[in-house]
């Protein structure tokens, strides 16, 4: 897998990844926002002042509430880096059960370092819940 440049990255994220802390989250997180290009066919772009979204989606919820949001992202935070899967990690237990060490929660994955997972596992995670959310809401 080739390294994703700041030169390949729209302005804003570019600028974003130029200022994460520690410079080995940023390359990590390089590596995810390449992954996710590729998976997704989206490039990236920001969501809010830390999180990096690929493709969106529009929801409605039965109350009436509604809006946009990315189909798949991260965060390059300081302490994790951040995946988020917004069908939720439940219908992938065994996918997560081979990734390696990491934390989770509902849909947010915490990883302190790429070399603590398996990379070929977190594509096929990604791949799967990508296409979940496309069948769920196509056509957007």
């Amino acid at each position: 897998m080739t390294t994703t440049s700041q030169n390949d990255l729209p302005a804003d994220v570019a600028e974003f990844m130029a200022s994460v802390e520690p410079t080995k989250r940023a390359a990590d997180g390089n590596i995810f926002i390449e992954l996710m290009q590729k998976i997704t066919g989206h490039g990236p772009k920001m969501w809010g002042a830390s999180l990096i979204g690929f493709d969106t989606y529009h929801y409605k919820y039965d109350s009436g509430r509604e809006g946009d949001s990315f189909v798949v992202g991260l965060s390059p935070r300081k302490a994790k880096l951040v995946i988020y899967i917004n069908p939720g990690f439940q219908p992938y237990q065994s996918l997560i059960g081979k990734l390696g060490k990491h934390k989770s929660s509902v849909s947010c994955l915490y990883i302190n370092k790429l070399d603590d997972i398996d990379l070929a596992v977190l594509e096929t995670l990604i791949t799967q819940a990508y296409k979940e959310m496309k069948l769920k809401y196509p056509d957007q």
